[in-house]
């Protein structure tokens, strides 16, 4: 750590001001590092959302889609009232 302090406050331009800085190699290492770890931090959460799986449904909305035949049950009960509907 003390190698990266030493060689970032010697610079071989004594002269140089605020305005004349740039980020560097070192600016770009540090983001590069950055988006590597989040691309790894996002496959991962992924990964564990796929494992949570989609919740159960309610039971009282099972009960009540029983309760209630749909359309093509009704037609194959009582041929005659689905030509009339």
């Amino acid at each position: 750590m003390t190698f990266i302090a030493v060689l970032a406050s010697s610079s071989s331009n004594s002269t140089s001001s605020i305005g004349n800085v740039e980020p560097g190699l070192l600016g770009f290492l540090v983001v590069a590092a950055l988006g590597i770890a989040l691309v790894f931090l996002l496959r991962s959460m992924n990964k564990q959302f796929k494992k949570i799986g989609p919740r159960p449904d309610d039971p009282s909305d099972l009960a009540a889609d029983e309760s209630q035949p749909d359309d093509a049950a009704q037609a194959a009960a009582d041929p005659a009232a689905a030509e009339r509907g």
